[in-house]
This record gives structure tokens, C-alpha cells and sequence, in this order.
């Protein structure tokens, strides 16, 4: 299942997209897909990010833990 939203870019980061998909032949659609999916992958096999999450995860935990009682 696809989901649309709204991004809001600054006009040169915009206007590097659109050249970027014309050079590519692509969408700017399938431009800025293709993007954000290689930035998740990068931050996946990022150990830094995985700290941080791990973290995150377990603040959640507590919290949501917390809030079940």
C-alpha cells in the first residue's frame, strides 16, 4: 500500500530534484522514493543510528510501561 504526503523544500534543494530526475529520465516522484529509500538503508547499517534507536526503544518501553500500570 502506497501513502501520498506533502514535502516542503527549499526552492534549490527542489530545483536539484527536478534537474536530477531529468538527467535520470525518472519522476521526481520516483526521484525523491528512490532517495529516501537508499537514506533508510544507510542509516540502518549505521551502528551510531542503532545506538540511538536502541535507546529510544527502551525509553518507549519504559514510558509505555509506565502508562499500562
Amino acid at each position: 500500500m502506497a501513502k501520498d504526503f506533502t514535502v516542503r523544500l527549499p526552492d534549490e534543494v527542489a530545483a536539484d530534484a527536478e534537474a536530477l530526475a531529468r538527467a535520470e529520465g525518472k519522476s521526481l516522484n520516483e526521484t525523491v522514493k528512490t532517495a529516501l529509500i537508499e537514506a533508510v538503508e544507510r542509516r540502518r547499517g549505521d551502528p551510531e543510528f542503532k545506538k540511538t534507536l536502541a535507546r529510544i526503544i527502551e525509553q518507549d518501553r519504559e514510558l509505555l510501561e509506565r502508562l499500562a500500570r
